[in-house]
């Protein structure tokens, strides 16, 4: 792994932080990394990480996993200096496994209009709890939807749609469920449950309950996990276990952002598509070129492209919190999507 020497180019990751995901969402956030992008030396400190565990993200989630929520920049910079080897071996050890359930009131109303039964494949798991659309709730402007009354204790996820959305009257039905991920996480392992309530930003307390609930959900079910690469021998393998007569999805939210080759990502779109009936990628806009999409078409700064067997379909927000189509959204599934 590479060590970045360049001082102006993570001073810039830690200022683009602060703008385009931070702002808006977390105020202590936004201010601790705006206030370390201009302090040379935190940045000399986090420059002696490999680059793909400097993120601001990972950083500021070791400093809570240890410390707890800083009051200001100044405590926050005073402790990180004075225990940047403890930091550092949680960034060492730890990645940005952010396992937000809410994502799946972006995707439930491609599922729910697809031929059922399903069969879902997630790439990029962590704990696996978007693998449960079928168990939570959602919220949305015209409708409301989720299990019967007599289920588990749910999450319910408020998602705003935007009135060409075509939401779904009932829940998807799920017969099959794995994921592939390089680092599976345990839902029931009260550590890695924690590790994951400490991605969940400062302010967003009804998130991290609606968390708590999925993880219960999930920790109940232990769905398969396997540990492996999107291009390794076992994305292929779990795709050959899928029940013949389910529709096989395989999905992603924010994971092929962490593959750096542009052909390693075309290799797996063509994988994906080959393999599975319906492939759902749903990832920052330019993630994937052919798409034939940038981040300035998006609606709102930070939104992820959501596109369905390589069909642009809809933005969306990063953590499942509004939608709204792109295109015709008066064609079947069939047409929209061209499925196989």
């Amino acid at each position: 792994m590479t060590i970045d020497a360049d001082p102006g180019a993570l001073a810039s990751r830690y200022r683009r932080f602060a703008v385009r995901e931070a702002s808006g969402r977390s105020p202590l956030y936004e201010h601790l990394t705006m206030s370390l992008s201009n302090d040379a030396d935190v940045l000399s400190l986090i420059a002696t990480l490999p680059q793909p565990k400097q993120q601001p993200n990972l950083l500021l989630a070791a400093y809570r996993h240890l410390f707890g929520v800083p009051a200001n920049y100044s405590e926050f910079r005073q402790v990180l200096v004075d225990r940047f080897d403890a930091v550092r071996s949680i960034m060492l050890e730890r990645s940005t496994q952010t396992n937000e359930p809410g994502r799946c009131a972006v995707l439930l109303p491609v599922l729910a209009s697809l031929p059922q039964p399903l069969a879902l494949l997630e790439v990029g798991a962590s704990a696996g709890l978007c693998l449960f659309p079928d168990r939570y709730g959602y919220e949305y402007p015209s409708r409301r939807l989720g299990p019967s009354a007599e289920a588990k204790p749910h999450p319910v996820f408020p998602c705003t749609a935007a009135a060409t959305v075509q939401l779904p009257d009932t829940l998807p039905q799920i017969v099959w469920r794995a994921g592939l991920d390089l680092n599976p996480l345990n839902a029931g392992d009260k550590d890695e449950a924690a590790w994951l309530e400490t991605l969940i930003w400062p302010e967003q307390e009804e998130r991290r309950n609606r968390l708590r609930l999925a993880l219960d959900i999930v920790a109940a079910e232990r769905p398969t996990i396997v540990k492996g690469d999107l291009l390794g021998p076992e994305f292929e393998a779990l795709c050959r276990q899928a029940p013949q007569d389910a529709t096989l999805v395989v999905f992603h939210t924010a994971v092929l952002a962490y593959v750096p080759s542009n052909d390693d990502r075309m290799r797996f779109a063509n994988r994906a598509s080959a393999l599975s009936d319906v492939w759902i990628c749903n990832e920052a806009p330019g993630v994937m070129p052919h798409f034939g999409f940038a981040a300035a078409d998006a609606p709102s700064q930070g939104a992820f492209l959501l596109s369905v067997n390589n069909q642009p379909a809809a933005w969306t927000d990063p953590h499942g919190a509004w939608i709204e189509t792109i295109g015709d959204s008066t064609s079947s599934p069939e047409e929209t999507y061209r499925l196989h």
